[in-house]
């Protein structure tokens, strides 16, 4: 049987008074890619950010391959996001004072990796992503999707157990949006990586394995029993 890698249960959180969870559960198989739809300001971007660990809920739990997630020190939520976990934005988030094969190096280098070793590592993505020649350039010499599969290859360095991805495609045209995306699920297939991706867009939302919508702060699964019936 596929084990739970990420189950969230009764989560809350509040910006100011304004609540943007309200009691949200989601739970997360291994190697499953899960989109995650939702009307603007629903409150799927929080949910992602607290599955990833980069907010605290208020309230619930949070727990990642057995440990809680929620209740563990910065440091240590640290450490996962930099090794465990790979992140994939909307605009890519590049540093543009590096070039790509030091953006996809970065993560292996502020893990310890010693400087040659992560970039013969951070090269060994480029051809696989489509991105031959384009070692050496800043983030400012790239296109939107040549940019995003640098944030792809970042994302896939480490090996990461799961990727988050916030709107990968929501900068791109369509075209590119589904290069980008059809990249991203094929190397995490190849991988057994887990994928939690966030979108408005149905056309990403098809290349998941299943859909849940949040609305108003609480996950449901109208997505999946739509494409039951």
């Amino acid at each position: 049987m596929t084990a739970v890698v990420l189950e969230a249960r009764g989560l809350e959180l509040s910006f100011g008074q304004t609540p943007a969870l309200r009691g949200a559960d989601l739970t997360v198989m291994t190697g499953e890619i899960l989109a995650i739809m939702g009307p603007s300001g629903s409150g799927k971007s929080t949910l992602l950010h607290c599955l990833a660990g980069i907010l605290t809920p208020g309230a619930g739990e949070i727990h990642f391959a057995g440990r809680r997630l929620d209740t563990m020190r910065e440091a240590e939520r640290s450490e996962l996001r930099r090794d465990r976990f790979g992140f994939v934005f909307q605009f890519g988030q590049l540093v543009p004072e590096l070039t790509a094969e030091e953006n996809v190096a970065l993560p292996l280098l502020l893990g310890g990796r010693k400087r040659a070793a992560a970039l013969a590592e951070a090269r060994s993505w480029f051809g696989r992503l489509g991105l031959d020649g384009l070692e050496a350039r800043r983030s400012g010499e790239l296109s939107g999707g040549q940019a995003q599969r640098v944030a792809l290859a970042r994302a896939m360095v480490t090996r990461p157990d799961v990727i988050f991805a916030d709107e990968p495609t929501g900068a791109l045209d369509s075209l590119t949006g589904e290069q980008v995306m059809d990249l991203l699920v094929t190397t995490a297939r190849e991988h057994g990586t887990t994928v939690v991706v966030v979108t408005h867009e149905a056309r990403v939302a098809a290349c998941a394995d299943r859909e849940v919508i949040v609305r108003d702060g609480k996950v449901t699964g109208l997505a999946a029993e739509r494409m039951a019936s």
